[in-house]
């Protein structure tokens, strides 16, 4: 993306090339004027309820992200506010797979999906949409204890080591809250892909660390609480843009269970509402519980355990010799001794080997095209490690440039070959290649032949680490893996396109002066050729008894949306809801939080 707009943030500017390739533009002047009236109406429900529910104050958080009640949200507004408290943001298109998902977050960069929800889907959409992300994730982002969390969540989640079932399940899932959210969505096709999302569902085995990790995501940053079990406030995205779940949240037979590393047994699902809910005391504690489960991932426990997780990922990932080499690439085979101590290791396919987080010269996918295998462990017959060898150490075992040398593992690998390179780094050596060189197990086994050219032989006592991803992701040029399946694109037809007009024209009375003839000759159209429209109507009323305009009309516009509310079980919430905000309305409310 040579044309990348970093929207003058810091954050933005500093994400790396693989992350990038997410990014999509907003299109602001895409959103309708039913778009613009679904995220003012749901605002508007959020704050009156949300005043007294939330852990934050709510509209102070708005501001402080750049955000208003009255409209979407423009990038470079909520940039130009994050800025300022070290976040900013950029959108992309629906779910985005959860590994690049946690970088975003590591970075301090907020993700937002790019669409908004349809007017019939105003209370709760499974897919992403940016009344979820800017309305429920941002407001809470000014909390330095909550904002901090959420970062150290994303360092941690983006080396969670994966299962090949999760990509097949993020796949599920995106395809499925596509469907649901395109327009017309066909109900056989939902009802399929809601069947294959189940398949998977049900048959994931053994949850790998980031489906763990998607838990503790889940359970907090979406669904969390704070406070006490008896009056916890809602801090969570999901509740906080749910103006159907956060109401009900509340009930007492939504049980409330304190949050603690139990909380991994608890699976979700993003389609039902959730049958209870976890409470932290503090955000300081979400930090604790998180490095908890954090001391149990491959990342920091390394050895074999670790190596299996790599190979059962089928994608790739590093694992981090004691020496500090780095080798990325899909781990296919490992060898263990009785005690289960690693020995060996192979991967299959591009490979490259870093140290730091920064590409070996030389040492790239295209070097390494075929694979990469080595030994792990101690040599036989010496008390020093051979990472730790200096230079007098390395002459008196032999291992001189151009010179035979024989090396023999404890493990029974033996190495035997003519000594080309030594690479040493932060006084480690961490590789050693060799020409004419053959890698024989015990058993007789052969690993490698001199004909297959130079011997790349990895230097290192352990695997201390294993985790999710390249080394040096820029230079192993990661292309996550970006789904294939795009969110539908809206082509409006003439009714709709002369309904979006309406709702402008209406937002022009309210925003200046309303013309009460053709607010009632809206209505008539309305009426006449917009029988499902609710929200339309309700703007109208909102004006006309704001302004105090016309008793009669006004009370034909009530009379109309509560006839609508008692005869279609849709709009009885939605409607009810409405007519409170218009007696009770937000701007005093507003007030009285300042």
């Amino acid at each position: 993306m040579s044309d990348f707009n970093d929207f003058n943030n810091q954050q933005v500017a500093k994400l790396p090339k693989h992350l990038r390739q997410f990014i999509v533009e907003q299109h602001y002047e895409k959103y309708t004027p039913i778009d613009q009236a679904v995220w003012r109406y749901v605002m508007r429900q959020n704050y009156s309820y949300l005043k007294h529910v939330a852990y934050y104050p709510y509209i102070k958080g708005l501001q402080r992200a750049g955000l208003s009640i009255e409209y979407i949200p423009d990038l470079q507004t909520m940039n130009d506010n994050l800025g300022k408290i070290g976040w900013g943001a950029v959108t992309v298109d629906g779910f985005i797979p959860p590994a690049a998902f946690m970088e975003y977050q590591a970075h301090r960069v907020l993700v937002i999906a790019a669409d908004i929800r349809q007017i019939n889907h105003i209370e709760y959409t499974p897919a992403p949409d940016i009344i979820h992300e800017s309305a429920g994730h941002a407001p809470i982002i000014a909390d330095t204890d909550y904002n901090n969390y959420l970062s150290y969540f994303g360092s941690i989640g983006a080396k969670a080591m994966f299962s090949s079932k999760d990509f097949e399940l993020y796949e599920a899932i995106r395809k499925l809250s596509i469907l649901k959210e395109a327009v017309n969505g066909d109900e056989e096709e939902i009802a399929k892909a809601e069947k294959t999302l189940r398949n998977i569902a049900d048959n994931m085995g053994e949850p790998s660390e980031m489906a763990l990790l998607g838990r503790l995501h889940w359970w907090t940053v979406e669904y969390g609480l704070i406070g006490t079990l008896e009056d916890p406030k809602i801090y969570g995205a999901g509740l906080l843009s749910s103006i159907g779940e956060s109401a009900t949240c509340m009930n007492p037979d939504i049980k409330k269970i304190w949050y603690n590393l139990d909380t991994i047994n608890y699976q979700y699902d993003i389609t039902k509402q959730q049958p209870q809910l976890f409470v932290t005391p503090t955000f300081q504690n979400l930090i604790d519980v998180l490095e908890a489960f954090a001391n149990t991932m491959a990342f920091r426990r390394g050895g074999s355990e670790s190596i299996l997780k790599a190979i059962e990922c089928k994608n790739p990932s590093t694992a981090v010799y004691s020496s500090g080499l780095q080798v990325t690439g899909i781990f296919t085979d490992l060898g263990m001794d009785k005690d289960d101590e690693l020995t060996f290791l192979k991967t299959t396919g591009p490979s490259a080997l870093a140290f730091n987080g920064e590409q070996l010269d030389g040492h790239g996918k295209n070097y390494h095209a075929d694979g990469f295998s080595s030994p792990v462990g101690k040599l036989k017959g010496f008390k020093k490690l051979l990472e730790e060898f200096d230079n007098q150490d390395l002459i008196d075992a032999g291992i001189g440039i151009a010179e035979l040398a024989t090396l023999n593992f404890e493990s029974g690998i033996t190495v035997v070959g003519k000594v080309k390179e030594i690479v040493s780094k932060a006084d480690k050596v961490i590789l050693i290649a060799f020409e004419d060189c053959t890698v024989t197990e015990e058993n007789g086994n052969i690993l490698f032949k001199p004909e297959w050219g130079v011997y790349d032989m990895a230097v290192g006592d352990k695997i201390i680490s294993v985790f999710n991803g390249a080394a040096d992701k820029d230079a192993y040029e990661e292309i996550v893996f970006v789904s294939k399946e795009q969110t539908h694109k809206v082509i409006y037809d003439e009714p709709t396109q002369k309904l979006h007009s309406l709702y402008q024209q209406v937002r022009s009375f309210r925003e200046g002066v309303a013309d009460l003839t053709e607010l009632k000759r809206i209505f008539a159209t309305l009426k006449t050729n917009y029988r499902a429209d609710w929200l339309c109507a309700l703007e109208i009323l909102e004006i006309v008894y704001h302004k105090q305009l016309d008793a009669d009309f006004e009370k034909e516009l009530r009379v109309y949306l509560e006839m609508k509310a008692n005869s279609e079980a849709d709009y009885t919430k939605l409607i009810n809801d409405g007519l409170h905000v218009i007696a009770n309305p937000v701007t005093q409310l507003i007030n009285e939080e300042d």
